[in-house]
């Protein structure tokens, strides 16, 4: 969502924890005709958005969201090397493979 009081901005944040994103947040454009327009001003067909737009379509009310990475903030307080040596169940498709190819 562009931020009304000058749109070169966004209504949007991020926090930082010694230099790494550990959170971020921002409100979104509810509003089917202006999100059709910022799509095309960006150089984008609005047709290859249309499952994500049908729900704009006939009303939507004001919405935002954030995210938190736990396991980023985890492995700058620990100083790890890895992200996945802070997640209870890290992506690890060398792992998944080895489970999976063992005979029970």
């Amino acid at each position: 969502m562009p931020d009304p009081k000058d749109p070169e901005y966004s209504l949007s944040y991020d926090l930082l924890f010694r230099g790494l994103e550990i959170m971020s947040g921002s409100q979104r454009i509810n509003d089917h005709d202006e999100l059709v327009e910022t799509i095309k001003s960006r150089g984008l067909d609005p047709k290859n958005f249309e499952m994500y737009l049908q729900a704009f379509k006939y009303g939507m009310p004001p919405e935002g969201g954030f995210s938190f990475g736990l396991e980023r903030m985890t492995m700058h307080m620990l100083n790890l090397k890895n992200i996945r040596e802070a997640s209870l169940y890290p992506r690890d498709m060398e792992r998944v493979d080895i489970r999976l190819s063992q005979k029970t």
